[in-house]
């Protein structure tokens, strides 16, 4: 059993309704984590949501905090959460450069996934900024400087290319269809499990005596629509695989 902190993959709505001359606003909540937290638990995992409005005030900022955890998954989060503590955004204070303490805790035997999203590698108008920070070497892939989203609104299915890997779990036969990712480019000495549309889809390697790996699609709606998260039992495989092999 691996201990697996999940940050992000949640978010808030806020609609404005116009009725005439007449209008006002509903707020939601929405969580997006329950396809991956299930799948991770069905596997025997240990698995902690850390919500993304509660990120930037509570994510692990130093090697013991990161500790608790076997491995660490980024998915729909940007950046500037993980940088921006209150304290050094709100009131000018320094604080911990969190994305170095993730990187230095990944190369000491740590292992980190990045999930794809809108807010994850370049990200939606640039701006989950992961390029532009120390956490970039840590990843197996290189990031693009521009908007970094593919949309897919046809559907495309996953090339796998080394179906025996033990990051995909054993995951086999075809893979139902995505409706987008974000587009990497793999560095030289990374494995390239699964392509979508020819880019990576699954990629991993070792960084320092720890392990890195991403997934550039979604791990929920809308770029995983239900036949892939909820109804493919090699969902739970891949993912399960992914956390087992990063936690070695």
């Amino acid at each position: 059993m691996s201990r697996v902190l999940i940050a992000g993959e949640s978010w808030v709505t806020q609609s404005t309704h116009i009725k005439g001359v007449d209008s006002f606003t509903t707020s939601s909540y929405v969580t997006g984590v329950e396809p991956l937290r299930r799948a991770l638990e069905s596997r025997g995992h240990e698995v902690e949501h850390m919500p993304a409005h509660l990120v930037p005030a509570e994510f692990p900022g130093d090697a013991d905090a990161l500790g608790r955890y076997d491995v660490v998954v980024l998915s729909d989060i940007g950046a500037n959460s993980i940088q921006l503590a209150p304290q050094v955004f709100e009131r000018a204070v320094p604080g911990t450069d969190r994305l170095g303490a993730l990187r230095a805790w990944v190369a000491d035997g740590g292992g980190l996934l990045m999930v794809g999203g809108y807010l994850s590698f370049t990200g939606f108008e640039g701006k989950a900024a992961f390029r532009n920070t120390v956490l970039h070497e840590a990843l197996p892939v290189e990031l693009l400087p521009e908007d970094d989203r593919v949309e897919l609104p046809a559907g495309a299915n996953a090339e796998v290319a080394a179906a025996g890997h033990p990051a995909l779990g054993g995951a086999d036969g075809d893979w139902p269809a995505l409706l987008g990712y974000n587009r990497v480019r793999a560095r030289r000495d990374t494995d390239v499990l699964a392509t979508l549309n020819g880019d990576p889809l699954v990629a991993v390697a070792r960084y320092g005596t720890g392990r890195s790996a991403v997934f550039t699609s979604d791990c929920s709606p809308h770029w995983a629509p239900r036949p892939f998260c909820e109804e493919w039992d090699g969902y739970a495989r891949v993912f399960g695989g992914l956390v087992e092999w990063l936690a070695q």
